[in-house]
């Protein structure tokens, strides 16, 4: 897939978690917060500390600080849906 491929996949699921591949095997995962015509601007999904299941307090997942990504590096990319089952 080329990156206009990539862009208009990523425009059309702006705001939604994702997976994305880059070239050199590292999987990002979280929320597409922006794009642009040379990258994709993903927030990490991260887990909170807690106590574990079954106990008050147990942490979940937050959205981290969003970084750049170039649409030209992606090589692979699933949806949230696929990837909490």
């Amino acid at each position: 897939m080329s990156a206009g491929n990539y862009y208009h996949l990523c425009c059309r699921h702006q705001g939604r978690v994702a997976r994305i591949t880059d070239r050199y095997g590292n999987v990002h995962v979280g929320r597409i917060a922006r794009v642009t015509r040379s990258r994709v601007y993903i927030q990490p999904l991260r887990r909170r500390g807690g106590y574990g299941w079954g106990y008050y307090g147990y942490g979940g997942y937050y959205y981290g600080a969003p970084y750049g990504l170039a649409l030209g590096f992606i090589t692979g990319f699933a949806l949230g849906a696929a990837l909490f089952w």
